[in-house]
């Protein structure tokens, strides 16, 4: 108890109106802050879908590379399987032509969905 009245018997050594002063300049600051932050955020979307837009072309040539390759790597399987007379060659055939063509068709579909 003997604490407490003596930190409140105690003057500060700032006077208040100084506390007041630099009490109301950083909330001016804050706020120019906050106020500089909080802008319309059209911008930023319309950066980010420009961003988007353009990343999409080598998205698609790179769709297109995944399917040549996995197109290959199918006709050496296919061939494999031939060779070897199995009689499930025509299925993994089928299923790996139709995924290259899948990848295919989704990227172009995608593309022209969307307008890219």
């Amino acid at each position: 108890m003997k604490l407490i009245t003596k930190f409140s018997k105690q003057k500060f050594p700032v006077p208040a109106k100084k506390y007041v002063i630099a009490l109301a300049g950083l909330t001016g600051i804050l706020m120019w802050a906050s106020s500089a932050v909080g802008q319309d955020g059209i911008a930023g979307i319309s950066a980010a879908n420009q961003q988007v837009r353009s990343y999409f072309d080598e998205g698609t040539k790179l769709m297109y590379a995944v399917g040549a390759i996995l197109g290959l790597i199918g006709a050496v399987k296919v061939f494999q399987k031939w060779n070897n007379g199995d009689p499930d060659t025509g299925k993994v055939a089928a299923a790996w032509f139709g995924s290259c063509v899948f990848l295919v068709v989704v990227a172009t579909v995608i593309k022209s969905f969307f307008g890219v």
